[in-house]
């Protein structure tokens, strides 16, 4: 099969051989497409994305807005898929520059980033302590509620689940075969929803890298929960940003590595 049929199509059908108990039996299934996807911007090529080739309207925005090449989405004249389904065309309706260098980032597929990792703590965009407080209890729910959303991930495996919730129920949720994907998919499609990114909470299946947590930090999240490990970098970021982070959550327990005045215990 070519590469141009897999386009716009989130899984894609295989046969194999699986071999169980001794005995070896062939079968047909499905595996999470994984597909290198042009961005365009203003009529110039920028990048290469590789990813989950659904929702990626939504994806361009994100990205865009997620390296703070645009603050909103009403600077976006159009973005569209082309009909090949390997190029994401994006209008700007001001002159952007492309980033000189890009950052190759630990994303589980080559993810790239032009904002840097600098932990400042004289920005406005540090978090105070005061704005959210959640229970332990809470964060059992959010696992839940992220799990719920899993639909690519219980019938192929293989892929990244991200959500963002006001604190009472998920706004938007994204899977994709690269964790920072997902991030960027609801980037975008809060920024073309009109969901304000204010005091949010992300819940992701992947682990929390330092790109992870700018990410979540540009989508206003003030508390970052994974079900996975934290790098030593993200904990420095999200202790200067005033963000609680928190890995390995579990539905009984989790590591809270930073800020942990925003968690209260209650009981059941």
């Amino acid at each position: 099969m070519t590469l141009m049929v897999l386009m716009n199509k989130a899984t894609f059908p295989v046969e194999h051989i699986l071999y169980k108990m001794g005995q070896r039996v062939l079968i047909d299934s499905e595996v999470i497409v994984e597909a290198p996807v042009y961005l365009t911007v203003n009529g110039e090529k920028w990048l290469t994305l590789l990813c989950t080739p659904i929702d990626l309207e939504a994806l361009a925005v994100g990205f865009l807005y997620n390296e703070s090449l645009i603050q909103s989405f009403d600077e976006i004249d159009s973005v569209h898929v082309c009909s090949s389904g390997d190029n994401i065309d994006v209008w700007i309706n001001h002159s952007v520059n492309k980033p000189v260098k890009w950052l190759r980032t630990s994303g589980c597929t080559g993810g790239i980033t032009f904002v840097g990792t600098e932990m400042s703590t004289n920005s406005a965009s540090v978090l105070s302590l005061n704005e959210t407080h959640i229970t332990h209890l809470q964060v059992n729910n959010f696992l839940d509620e992220l799990f719920q959303t899993q639909s690519l991930y219980r019938e192929v495996g293989g892929v990244h689940t991200s959500a963002i919730s006001d604190g009472n129920s998920i706004l938007a949720s994204a899977e994709d075969i690269g964790r920072h994907n997902t991030l960027d998919k609801i980037a975008g499609r809060c920024l073309m929803e009109g969901i304000n990114l204010f005091r949010r909470i992300i819940v992701t299946t992947g682990r929390i890298s330092s790109e992870m947590l700018q990410k979540s930090s540009r989508l206003g999240a003030s508390v970052v929960i994974s079900r996975t490990a934290a790098s030593s970098l993200s904990i420095q970021m999200a202790h200067a940003w005033g963000i609680t982070l928190i890995g390995y959550a579990r539905r009984n327990q989790f590591r809270v590595y930073t800020h942990p005045k925003r968690i209260v215990t209650v009981e059941k």
